[in-house]
């Protein structure tokens, strides 16, 4: 089969289309799918560039994010069968081959129905940024109706899918953004109030439209200087979500004096640990989009299509901070 194959970490150019074998199905549990598109996420560009978390398994495939057609399945399997759309997060990160390629092997517990909404390019954009969206909100910060939310970089992957689950949730929406065009985009995924934080303060803007109190719950995508001066603008006892590890040099003085409930997310763990039942609760947060993409009530951006074999130009797009929403690769 063909696929995008990295024998070291490095630049773009390290990603090459080659003939591999095709995987096979190895236990009973497993789903042999034909794979018509695969997500590309800035932690692929990540472990490109730094290498995998599996770094003694080398050539790896990258890939987190697929979706296509099931071909075989194992004598386990009940809740798929041959000729079924499917589309989930597995593989990718150096220890099971990822999805840039024709096919995949993925357990069926781990899968989840296509939407029959969206085509094969969006449901393999959905996945990982779906599951982190949904962790983050709802399984550390407890979101609930009638919250004030904050959104960093709302027009990004996860960004902007986080900005329609908390208007799902019957929640107030702000979000931050970078430019004119993804204000524009970000009112239109529903944010109530969009923050340009080049020009802005978002921490005073934050407190100016919450009267003060700050918001119940932020959520930080981007880390860094945003994460820690995110602190101010949380309200007492609120909850602030991260995805990036905290710098040793952060300051915790405000997020304690606030009383603050700090959480981690990082979706990959369950996959890397074999935490068979955070993935089939992944698979199940899939699931329940599923159902709302739908219902019309929440839709995926895809900003960029290419071939398979343009992976590299991929990651340069990523890297470039160029794409609003995501990119995928088209195998069929």
């Amino acid at each position: 089969m063909k696929a995008i194959v990295m024998h070291a970490p490095g630049a773009p150019q390290v990603l090459s289309l080659a003939d591999v074998p095709p995987p096979r199905i190895a236990h009973d549990t497993e789903l042999l799918v034909r794979l018509k598109a695969a997500g590309v996420n800035p932690i692929d560009t990540k472990l490109r560039a730094k290498g995998t978390y599996f770094p003694e398994r080398m050539p790896a495939i990258l890939g987190c994010d697929g979706a296509g057609v099931v071909e075989a399945a194992g004598g386990g399997v009940s809740r798929f069968q041959p000729g079924d759309a499917v589309y989930f997060c597995n593989g990718g990160i150096g220890g099971h081959p990822g999805n840039y390629a024709e096919y995949a092997v993925v357990d069926a517990r781990f899968a989840a129905r296509k939407p029959a909404s969206l085509d094969f390019n969006q449901a393999a954009a959905a996945p990982l940024v779906l599951i982190t969206a949904w962790e983050a909100l709802y399984d550390r910060a407890r979101m609930t109706a009638g919250q004030t939310v904050l959104i960093h970089a709302g027009a990004g992957g996860v960004g902007h899918v986080a900005i329609q689950l908390a208007k799902v949730a019957g929640c107030r929406v702000l979000a931050t953004v970078g430019s004119a065009s993804k204000a524009a985009f970000a009112r239109q995924l529903g944010a109530d109030e969009v923050i340009p934080y080049r020009e802005t303060d978002f921490v005073q803007a934050v407190l100016d439209l919450t009267r003060g109190q700050g918001a119940d719950i932020v959520f930080d995508t981007v880390g860094g200087a945003t994460f820690s001066d995110s602190f101010a603008a949380v309200r007492p006892y609120g909850d602030l979500v991260t995805l990036l590890q905290p710098g040793a040099d952060t300051d915790w003085k405000t997020a304690r004096l606030r009383n603050l409930r700090v959480s981690q997310e990082l979706m990959l763990s369950p996959m890397f640990f074999g935490w068979t039942e955070a993935q089939q609760h992944q698979a199940w947060i899939l699931e329940q989009c599923a159902d709302l993409f739908e219902a019309d009530r929440l839709r995926i951006h895809v900003d960029r299509i290419l071939p398979l074999g343009e992976a590299a130009e991929a990651h340069r797009l990523i890297e470039a901070g160029a794409i609003t929403g995501k990119v995928v690769l088209a195998i069929a």
